[in-house]
């Protein structure tokens, strides 16, 4: 009985990390990238979203390939950083700082993904440039994008350090610090397009 509890609690881990990248890290790019359209002007960004609302079956391809990876990634996660503890004999103290931030983040994630869906996708408002940029001219919810899009991008980032580690991808001490610099360059690149969009939003005068 031990042994199986074992086998299913690893099984959960490796799809909880699993889901991380495949599919919701790559909606979180796509998402990111889909929104840094509005840097191109208002209308690039609307056709960009009206491409997306024109895909067949949008309903059916959401709620299987984001909806529920989505959530199951978000609850276990919620259950991995409440049972987590420090891995002192394992990794540096800087390492196991990354692993304390990458907890918060992934609590700091969830909660901004339940609010930003409340807020967008289930607001029952046209997703078109005019409605974000009202919804970020109020100074929470601006704020609040800020604050979840960095750690958002933090929590992937770093998620995909230790995926590459946990699957056998990068292995040994070298090849687990040059796969920390690229994680480290991919967050300020990722972080820095999300910031630059929502400001965008923001100031944009149509």
């Amino acid at each position: 009985m031990a042994s199986t509890a074992v086998n299913r609690d690893f099984l959960f881990r490796r799809l909880h990390t699993l889901s991380g990248v495949i599919p919701v890290g790559l909606f979180l790019i796509e998402h990111l990238f889909t929104n840094a359209t509005v840097t191109l002007g208002p209308g690039f960004y609307n056709e960009a979203v009206n491409t997306i609302q024109h895909i067949p079956f949008l309903h059916v391809v959401e709620f299987v390939f984001i909806f529920v990876p989505l959530t199951y990634h978000g609850v276990f996660g919620l259950y991995v950083a409440y049972t987590a503890g420090y891995n002192n004999r394992q990794f540096s103290w800087f390492r196991n700082q990354l692993f304390v931030w990458q907890r918060i983040t992934g609590v700091l994630t969830f909660i901004f993904i339940v609010y930003h869906l409340w807020t967008t996708r289930f607001s029952g408002h046209e997703p078109n440039f005019a409605f974000v940029h009202n919804l970020v001219s109020n100074n929470f919810n601006f704020w609040f994008l800020i604050i979840g899009v960095v750690a958002a991008t933090f929590h992937f980032s770093n998620g995909l350090w230790s995926f590459m580690v946990h699957w056998g991808i990068t292995v040994g001490p070298r090849a687990q610090r040059i796969s920390a610099i690229v994680m480290l360059t991919l967050f300020v690149i990722l972080a820095g397009v999300g910031v630059d969009s929502v400001f965008t939003f923001r100031d944009t005068i149509v």
